[in-house]
């Protein structure tokens, strides 16, 4: 089943977490449990994998930071003497 693939985080969160509740309310019928479990894991998966992209995308935009020579940051920027809290 490919539906997680297009799915936003917030979504399969919140449809995840309405899964535990029918599980742990325990009004869940013994024939739905099995397709209630893998879809739980499906949308496990997907959280996991935006999360891992999202935190790569983090790095590559620190690390592209750091990259940026001292001569190119804005005066206000790291490293201000103005700033008390930069010394």
């Amino acid at each position: 089943m490919k539906k997680n693939m297009r799915i936003s985080y917030s979504r399969a969160l919140t449809e995840l977490e309405k899964i535990i509740d029918e599980i742990e309310s325990e009004d869940i019928d013994v024939d739905m449990l099995a397709e209630k479990v893998k879809r739980a894991a499906q949308l496990i998966k997907s959280c996991r994998e935006r999360l891992r992209s999202t935190e790569d995308d983090v790095r590559k935009a620190l690390s592209e930071l750091d990259d940026i020579p001292a001569a190119e940051e804005p005066a206000d920027g790291p490293g201000n003497a103005d700033d008390p809290g930069t010394q």
